[in-house]
Protein backbone atom coordinates (compact mmCIF):
# COMPACT_ATOMS: atom_id res chain seq x y z
CA UNK A 1 0.00 0.00 0.00
CA UNK A 2 2.81 2.68 0.45
CA UNK A 3 3.47 1.85 -3.20
CA UNK A 4 0.14 4.39 -4.06
CA UNK A 5 2.48 7.25 -1.81
CA UNK A 6 5.55 6.70 -3.08
CA UNK A 7 4.17 6.79 -6.07
CA UNK A 8 2.48 10.08 -5.23
CA UNK A 9 5.89 11.73 -4.15
CA UNK A 10 7.70 10.34 -7.50
CA UNK A 11 5.07 12.18 -9.60
CA UNK A 12 6.61 15.71 -7.89
CA UNK A 13 10.28 14.22 -7.36
CA UNK A 14 12.57 11.52 -8.34
CA UNK A 15 13.72 9.30 -5.83
CA UNK A 16 16.56 6.97 -5.24
CA UNK A 17 16.67 3.45 -3.73
CA UNK A 18 18.18 5.24 -0.81
CA UNK A 19 15.60 8.06 -0.81
CA UNK A 20 12.92 5.27 -1.12
CA UNK A 21 14.24 3.51 2.06
CA UNK A 22 14.10 6.80 4.12
CA UNK A 23 10.29 7.49 2.90
CA UNK A 24 9.82 4.20 3.99
CA UNK A 25 10.77 4.70 7.61
CA UNK A 26 9.59 8.00 8.11
CA UNK A 27 6.26 7.01 7.19
CA UNK A 28 3.94 4.80 9.83
CA UNK A 29 0.95 2.92 8.31
CA UNK A 30 -1.88 3.50 10.88
CA UNK A 31 -5.14 2.67 10.56
CA UNK A 32 -8.56 4.16 11.09
CA UNK A 33 -12.19 2.78 11.85
CA UNK A 34 -15.16 3.98 10.86
CA UNK A 35 -15.96 7.19 12.96
CA UNK A 36 -12.24 7.86 14.55
CA UNK A 37 -10.49 10.89 14.48
CA UNK A 38 -7.58 11.91 12.53
CA UNK A 39 -7.91 15.09 14.74
CA UNK A 40 -10.23 16.20 17.56
CA UNK A 41 -11.20 20.17 18.06
CA UNK A 42 -8.75 21.09 20.80
CA UNK A 43 -6.10 19.18 19.98
CA UNK A 44 -2.55 19.86 18.25
CA UNK A 45 -2.42 17.77 14.30
CA UNK A 46 0.79 16.06 14.89
CA UNK A 47 0.71 14.32 11.87
CA UNK A 48 0.21 14.59 7.70
CA UNK A 49 -0.96 12.02 6.71
CA UNK A 50 -1.59 10.20 2.59
CA UNK A 51 -4.46 8.04 2.66
CA UNK A 52 -4.02 4.97 0.83
CA UNK A 53 -7.71 3.54 1.89
CA UNK A 54 -10.43 4.71 2.71
CA UNK A 55 -12.61 8.65 3.00
CA UNK A 56 -12.22 11.16 5.94
CA UNK A 57 -14.12 14.35 6.23
CA UNK A 58 -12.97 17.36 7.60
CA UNK A 59 -15.84 19.64 9.76
CA UNK A 60 -15.81 22.33 12.14
CA UNK A 61 -18.78 22.37 14.69
CA UNK A 62 -20.54 25.87 14.64
CA UNK A 63 -23.37 26.81 16.99
CA UNK A 64 -23.82 22.82 17.85
CA UNK A 65 -23.74 21.92 13.82
CA UNK A 66 -21.83 20.35 11.92
CA UNK A 67 -20.42 22.02 9.23
CA UNK A 68 -18.53 19.69 6.78
CA UNK A 69 -15.64 21.88 4.42
CA UNK A 70 -13.69 18.98 2.59
CA UNK A 71 -13.01 15.36 2.18
CA UNK A 72 -9.88 13.52 1.52
CA UNK A 73 -10.06 10.15 -0.38
CA UNK A 74 -7.28 7.55 -1.61
CA UNK A 75 -4.30 9.11 -2.74
CA UNK A 76 -4.93 12.03 -1.47
CA UNK A 77 -3.55 13.89 1.90
CA UNK A 78 -4.72 14.79 5.01
CA UNK A 79 -4.12 17.05 7.44
CA UNK A 80 -5.20 20.54 9.32
CA UNK A 81 -2.04 22.80 8.18
CA UNK A 82 -2.65 25.35 9.96
CA UNK A 83 -2.14 23.34 13.38
CA UNK A 84 0.14 21.14 12.14
CA UNK A 85 3.14 23.86 10.85
CA UNK A 86 2.69 26.27 13.72
CA UNK A 87 1.47 22.94 16.22
CA UNK A 88 -0.84 25.01 17.93
CA UNK A 89 -4.33 23.72 18.78
CA UNK A 90 -7.49 22.70 15.90
CA UNK A 91 -10.61 24.38 15.91
CA UNK A 92 -11.22 21.80 13.51
CA UNK A 93 -12.18 18.22 13.21
CA UNK A 94 -10.88 15.29 10.49
CA UNK A 95 -13.15 12.03 10.86
CA UNK A 96 -13.02 8.70 8.84
CA UNK A 97 -16.34 8.04 7.50
CA UNK A 98 -14.78 4.30 6.23
CA UNK A 99 -12.31 2.04 7.93
CA UNK A 100 -9.12 4.07 6.62
CA UNK A 101 -5.67 3.17 5.94
CA UNK A 102 -3.48 6.12 6.55
CA UNK A 103 0.40 6.55 6.36
CA UNK A 104 1.63 8.94 8.47
CA UNK A 105 4.39 11.38 8.82
CA UNK A 106 5.28 13.38 12.37
CA UNK A 107 5.86 17.29 12.17
CA UNK A 108 10.02 15.99 13.61
CA UNK A 109 10.03 12.89 10.70
CA UNK A 110 8.85 15.70 7.85
CA UNK A 111 11.61 17.83 8.77
CA UNK A 112 13.83 14.93 8.36
CA UNK A 113 12.13 14.21 5.39
CA UNK A 114 13.16 17.79 4.23
CA UNK A 115 16.53 17.60 5.18
CA UNK A 116 17.32 13.53 3.66
CA UNK A 117 15.76 13.33 0.66
CA UNK A 118 16.82 15.73 -2.44
CA UNK A 119 14.11 17.85 -3.62
CA UNK A 120 12.04 16.94 -0.02
CA UNK A 121 11.51 20.94 0.23
CA UNK A 122 10.73 21.43 -3.22
CA UNK A 123 7.64 18.57 -3.18
CA UNK A 124 6.85 19.98 0.27
CA UNK A 125 6.25 23.73 -1.30
CA UNK A 126 4.73 22.29 -4.02
CA UNK A 127 1.88 20.14 -1.76
CA UNK A 128 1.32 23.35 0.50
CA UNK A 129 0.85 25.51 -2.70
CA UNK A 130 -1.67 22.82 -4.16
CA UNK A 131 -3.14 23.22 -0.60
CA UNK A 132 -2.74 27.23 -0.73
CA UNK A 133 -4.79 27.19 -4.43
CA UNK A 134 -7.38 24.90 -3.20
CA UNK A 135 -8.55 26.89 -0.13
CA UNK A 136 -8.34 30.20 -2.06
CA UNK A 137 -11.12 28.34 -4.75
CA UNK A 138 -13.07 26.97 -1.57
CA UNK A 139 -13.54 30.47 -0.23
CA UNK A 140 -14.27 31.61 -3.52
CA UNK A 141 -16.75 29.49 -4.19
CA UNK A 142 -18.35 29.90 -0.43
CA UNK A 143 -18.90 33.24 -0.84
CA UNK A 144 -19.46 33.41 -5.10
CA UNK A 145 -21.20 30.42 -5.86
CA UNK A 146 -24.73 29.75 -5.28
CA UNK A 147 -25.67 25.72 -3.30
CA UNK A 148 -26.42 24.06 -6.68
CA UNK A 149 -23.16 25.37 -8.31
CA UNK A 150 -21.38 23.69 -5.74
CA UNK A 151 -23.06 20.52 -5.66
CA UNK A 152 -22.59 20.60 -9.65
CA UNK A 153 -18.86 21.32 -8.64
CA UNK A 154 -19.16 18.24 -6.01
CA UNK A 155 -20.57 16.14 -8.35
CA UNK A 156 -17.16 17.07 -10.97
CA UNK A 157 -14.89 16.70 -8.37
CA UNK A 158 -16.37 14.02 -5.89
CA UNK A 159 -17.83 12.08 -8.43
CA UNK A 160 -16.90 8.58 -7.62
CA UNK A 161 -17.56 9.57 -4.05
CA UNK A 162 -21.14 10.50 -4.20
CA UNK A 163 -22.08 6.62 -3.37
CA UNK A 164 -19.70 6.83 -0.26
CA UNK A 165 -21.10 9.64 1.93
CA UNK A 166 -23.67 10.25 3.25
CA UNK A 167 -26.69 12.87 1.79
CA UNK A 168 -26.14 14.57 5.03
CA UNK A 169 -22.68 14.77 4.63
CA UNK A 170 -23.14 15.81 1.13
CA UNK A 171 -25.57 18.77 2.09
CA UNK A 172 -23.37 19.64 5.02
CA UNK A 173 -20.66 20.00 2.18
CA UNK A 174 -22.93 22.12 -0.22
CA UNK A 175 -24.12 24.40 2.85
CA UNK A 176 -27.50 23.21 2.83
CA UNK A 177 -30.53 20.90 4.59
CA UNK A 178 -30.58 17.62 3.37
CA UNK A 179 -34.11 18.58 2.00
CA UNK A 180 -32.76 21.44 0.29
CA UNK A 181 -30.35 19.17 -1.61
CA UNK A 182 -33.06 16.32 -3.01
CA UNK A 183 -34.65 19.67 -4.31
CA UNK A 184 -30.99 20.82 -6.03
CA UNK A 185 -30.22 17.20 -7.35
CA UNK A 186 -33.93 17.11 -8.64
CA UNK A 187 -33.62 20.47 -10.67
CA UNK A 188 -30.17 19.07 -11.93
CA UNK A 189 -31.31 15.80 -12.76
CA UNK A 190 -34.04 16.80 -14.49
CA UNK A 191 -32.02 18.44 -16.86
CA UNK A 192 -30.14 15.90 -17.73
Amino acid sequence: MIDSLLSNIQNLITLSPAEIDIVKSLFKEKSYKKGDFFLEEGRVCKYVGFVAKGLMRYYINHDGEEKIYDFSQENEFVCNYESFLQQIPSLKNIQALENSIVFVISHADLQLFYASVRGGERFGRIAIEAVFIKLLQDISSLYSETPELRYERFLKKHADLQQRISQYHIASFVGVKPQSLSRIRKRIFSQM
